[in-house]
């Protein structure tokens, strides 16, 4: 499967060495003129033959049946929806889009052109994350979910002395949310489907939220999501039942090990995840899916992508974080 990539940054970067084993021939690679000279870095290092600064022109002219996008949030809808309405097939980083007027309108044209439209998030490929699902029943009633995903990062002493990433920039559709809760959020919109109310409980400074609670209301239960990038704190996903609890000790993009702890005493503990890399068993269904010219199960996690579009979009706009993509028309949810 021939594969363009648009990004030059960690996430690329980390993909990028092991796509070929995954079933990809990375035939393009895109930057921009600022990062032309690592564009022509990795594509000397990976063999890869068009390295492009323009993104147009790589659409016009690479030899590619889909586009891998990971660039800043804020340019999701514009070059996932450049991309589709070249009829390429497009996976691209979390989340899907700045808000859920964006998603619905990319899922629309991905339909409409006949063209896959995947949401890369790694929690809902682990093979340990569907152990997670099949021993839902085991632990009886659900009472409680919390899951951590917080862990002090590398840009924010310099976000506090003014220099602003994009991971912290409200203009480019920044912030914990959008960045870490993501995983926690479709962690369990995975397992429990849509919630009966949604608030997020942010931490703010200046403009953007560098930490906050999310609360997911369910009938019998809620599910926290915390997400930081001011603190640390130990990662892990818990579901609490009246039988019993099932609990990882990694955040939720890792997903990795599963502890079944019952009543009883009875404890299991599985491993089923890849041990190279997280993004092994999201991009080997990625190129399968595409091959199979199936599109029914793309299109199904697709809603699910659209699902969290939108508890995310309602969340943000409910505790006052506002994007330039909200201001462009009216966000429909």
């Amino acid at each position: 499967m021939k594969l363009g990539v648009a990004g030059t940054g960690a996430m690329a970067k980390e993909a990028l060495p092991l796509l070929e084993k995954w079933g990809w021939n990375v035939t393009a690679l895109c930057g921009t003129q600022r990062s032309r000279q690592v564009v022509d870095e990795l594509c000397h290092r990976y063999g890869i033959k068009g390295a492009y600064c323009d993104f147009d022109a790589m659409l016009e002219e690479a030899d590619m049946e889909a586009v891998y996008i990971a660039v800043p949030n804020h340019l999701h809808d514009s070059f996932v929806r450049r991309a589709l309405e070249k009829q390429y097939h497009v996976i691209v980083e979390k989340p899907l889009a700045s808000n859920y007027r964006e998603a619905l309108e990319l899922a629309d044209i991905a339909r409409s052109n006949n063209c896959y439209l995947f949401e890369a998030i790694t929690t809902l490929y682990m093979p340990d994350y569907h152990k997670v699902r099949q021993l839902l029943e085991r632990i009886g009633t659900v009472r409680a979910v919390i899951c951590n995903f917080s862990q002090y990062s590398h840009r924010y002493d310099a976000f506090l002395a003014g220099d602003v990433a994009p991971v912290f920039d409200p203009a480019r559709s920044g912030g914990a949310l959008m960045d870490l809760n993501i995983y926690n959020l479709h962690y369990v919109l995975g397992l429990f489907g849509e919630p009966a109310a949604v608030s997020y409980h942010a931490n703010m400074q200046r403009g953007i939220d560098t930490s906050g609670m999310l609360l997911l209301e369910y009938d019998g239960f809620s599910a926290v999501c915390i997400a930081a990038k001011d603190c640390g704190g130990p990662c892990s996903c818990v579901i609490q039942g009246s039988r019993g609890y099932i609990s990882q000790q990694t955040p939720a993009n890792a997903c990795k090990g599963v502890t079944l702890r019952l009543n009883d005493g009875t404890e299991e503990f599985y491993d089923l995840n890849p041990e190279e890399s997280r993004l092994e068993p999201e991009f080997v269904r990625f190129a399968r899916e595409i091959a199979s010219g199936d599109r029914s199960c793309c299109y199904q996690m697709l809603e699910q992508s659209l699902l969290a579009a939108g508890v995310q979009t309602r969340a943000r706009l409910g505790a006052g974080i506002r994007f330039p993509a909200d201001e462009e028309s009216a966000v429909a949810l």
